[in-house]
């Protein structure tokens, strides 16, 4: 007989390693309106210039081609909100890239996890860990491990917490001797966050399109913004963009986080509107070492700040 993972130990060990939301389900393939989901989403060009979400679509469709012998997928998710919106000098930064980078944060806590999984079976379990950077849809997952619904802003939601939360996973190669149910969505009616997205990057009938998305176009898209959006299109955001967050009703009363790492390091609230204007490589480097803003690369964001300049002097 194979080896059981307690469903128990799993949910008490991901708590006392800070998760706030924990979940297991059968490793298999998405089920077939998912699969659906992403090739409408590929043929429609909606994933812009993220070429690499075109790669590895099988696995992607299928966490057993990710891990060997993979049995049980575990979603977990951590919170990051930190209440007031992260402004500094005018300009606005999404929530979840003001603090430490949450790579690093979530895999570590995903590290002791499967570590603990290898220690309490014996080395008969083994996995892999996984948080944003291989082809794992990982909002899915979260759904199907009961940790929330999909949002009609595409974000998981988590009943009585909202969606401000990172997401990471592992896929074990032995099965739980309990399961989660997913959730149904509580969206209804609700259009907040479609109406709250200021070029039209969402729509109740085909979702996110990462051509209209401002998070997208700050974050990923390099050189000039499209033309056919709004001029000019940020508003004061210069990294990332909250809005259909901030709209959904779901987040209200989100409760604060407690991972110190995620609240805003102190460099970016002794920064003024003309450091962020002159800023150099070397202080980019430097203010976000170990953060997610340098994915954007100092032209990228020295590009989002000259076009939010652009609207407060309009």
């Amino acid at each position: 007989m194979s080896y059981l993972l307690s469903h128990t130990a799993l949910k008490a060990e991901a708590q006392r390693l800070g998760f706030s939301v924990c979940g297991c389900a059968p490793a298999a393939p998405v089920e077939e309106w998912r699969r659906r989901q992403w090739e409408h989403y590929l043929a429609h060009h909606h994933h812009a210039g993220m070429s690499y979400l075109e790669n590895h679509l099988d696995k992607r469709l299928n966490p057993r081609l990710l891990v060997d012998g993979a049995q049980t997928v575990i979603s977990l998710a951590l919170n990051y909100y930190q209440g007031d919106a992260c402004t500094f000098s005018s300009y606005q930064f999404a929530r979840y890239a003001v603090g430490r980078d949450y790579h690093e944060v979530v895999k570590e806590r995903l590290a002791a996890l499967l570590q603990f999984v290898r220690q309490t079976s014996d080395g008969r379990v083994d996995g892999r860990a996984f948080c944003d950077t291989a082809p794992v849809d990982e909002h899915y997952w979260a759904w199907r491990c009961g940790l929330g619904w999909l949002g009609r802003n595409t974000q998981l939601i988590i009943p009585h917490a909202g969606s401000h939360f990172f997401l990471g996973e592992l896929i074990l190669t032995a099965p739980t001797d309990h399961y989660d149910a997913p959730l149904s969505s509580h969206c209804g009616n609700c259009l907040r966050c479609v109406k709250a997205c200021p070029t039209g990057a969402l729509s109740p009938a085909d979702g996110l399109d990462a051509r209209r998305c401002l998070s997208y176009l700050t974050i990923e898209h390099r050189g000039p913004f499209p033309p056919e959006l709004p001029t000019p299109p940020l508003g004061n955001c210069i990294y990332g963009c909250d809005r259909c967050i901030a709209a959904c009703p779901h987040n209200q009363s989100a409760p604060l986080t407690e991972v110190q790492d995620f609240y805003p390091r102190s460099e970016l609230t002794q920064m003024s509107a003309d450091d962020w204007s002159s800023l150099t490589q070397e202080q980019f480097s430097r203010i976000f070492t170990h953060s997610a803003v340098k994915r954007t690369k100092l032209e990228g964001l020295l590009r989002n700040i000259q076009c939010a300049k652009t609207k407060a002097q309009s």
